[in-house]
């Protein structure tokens, strides 16, 4: 018995020993690389007037700041102005600027102008796929429902040599609070006593007739799916997203004008250099119905929304770094989506409106 007991004895010893030599294996924890970066994300929304080129932006500057992303909705100006006022989004976007209520409301809000646009009056007119003109008068009254049919008299004498159907005018309009529609409105407001004394300019206005659609898309897709239809839309959306045809409108100068890059700078030149600074208001801002032989009546700045102090300061630094290369190296991706490029007196009154941008008062940019 005693020797049982002296073998059991050595072989614990042995075990114990052994554990102590080698010791079990715990598993190691994963160290991440002290100088791999987080993905900070930036959020933006309003707008669908600019949007195919914010994706373009978005898209590109990824490229050479893969730990950045922009993600930006497509979900109309009205909606982009109540984002940023309720502090949701990085920055907000729309086609108008700020009323000037809306602007006493959002203390140290800066309205940066990002590009230049054309909104066309686009048709679906089967058998007539370009060539028509209009005045801003006939646009304004087809709006108020007093001119219902193709055929109509006043349209037929801008545009002799073409046979209009005698068929009802399909009206498409926005359905959503939008940029597009306020510079649409504005324009016809600009051009039609008539118009501005009943309906007016705004975001949202009370149609007197029409199918509504939401965003660019909806009034594109509206004007695709019903024949003898008219509506307004982006230049991009007709041109290059819809394949959609849209009309040469009669200018200030009495010239009908096809929607162009050229055209739509031109409406443009002239207020450049008179234009408030970014952090003033911008409510009175419009270039609809401009001046000049060749400029095109219904064009518009577009503009981004951010707020002068940020509270986070690497949010707000990695936004202002993205702002001041849109208005920069972003500025070449303008043309080929039919966006007009800024021009250099706005390129630098944004440069002096980014620079406002700070955190707990020091510069971020």
């Amino acid at each position: 018995m005693n020797r049982l007991k002296t073998i059991l004895i050595l072989v614990l010893v042995g075990v114990l020993v052994a554990g102590c030599v080698n010791p079990p294996v715990q598993p190691t924890a994963t160290v991440q690389p002290a100088n791999t970066p987080a993905t900070l994300t930036l959020n933006g929304a309003g707008a669908t007037f600019p949007y195919p080129l914010i994706s373009k932006w978005s898209s590109e500057y990824g490229k050479i700041n893969p730990n950045i992303q922009i993600n930006y909705q497509s979900v109309g100006s009205g909606a982009g102005i109540q984002q940023i006022t309720a502090k949701t989004v990085n920055f907000g976007a729309s086609d108008a600027p700020l009323s000037e209520q809306v602007y006493k409301n959002l203390t140290g809000i800066l309205q940066i102008p990002e590009t230049i646009g054309a909104v066309v009056v686009a048709y679906n007119l089967p058998g007539i796929d370009k060539g028509v003109k209009l005045s801003g008068d006939v646009i304004a009254d087809i709006y108020l429902g007093k001119i219902t049919k193709w055929n109509d008299p006043r349209i037929v004498s801008l545009n002799p040599g073409i046979q209009f159907p005698a068929k009802d005018i399909i009206v498409a309009h926005r359905s959503d609070g939008s940029g597009t529609s306020f510079v649409f409105t504005d324009y016809l407001s600009a051009v039609s006593p008539d118009w501005k004394s009943n309906v007016g300019k705004g975001s949202s206005v009370s149609w007197p007739a029409g199918l509504g659609g939401k965003g660019n898309e909806g009034v594109a897709g509206l004007l695709k799916q019903n024949p003898y239809s008219i509506g307004y839309v982006e230049l991009i959306y007709a041109k290059i997203q819809g394949n959609i045809s849209y009309a040469y409108i009669m200018n200030k100068a009495g010239k009908f004008i096809e929607p162009t890059l050229e055209t739509t700078a031109n409406a443009v030149a002239g207020a450049a250099q008179t234009l408030p600074a970014g952090d003033a208001s911008w409510s009175s801002i419009s270039i609809v119905n401009a001046p000049g032989d060749n400029s095109y009546p219904i064009s518009s700045f577009t503009y981004l929304l951010v707020y002068k102090d940020q509270t986070d300061m690497t949010k707000g630094k990695a936004l202002a770094q993205f702002l001041w290369w849109v208005i920069h190296d972003g500025q070449s991706y303008s043309s080929g989506l039919q966006y007009v490029p800024l021009p250099d007196a706005v390129v630098s009154l944004d440069e002096k409106t980014i620079k406002l941008m700070n955190y707990n008062g020091q510069p971020l940019i």
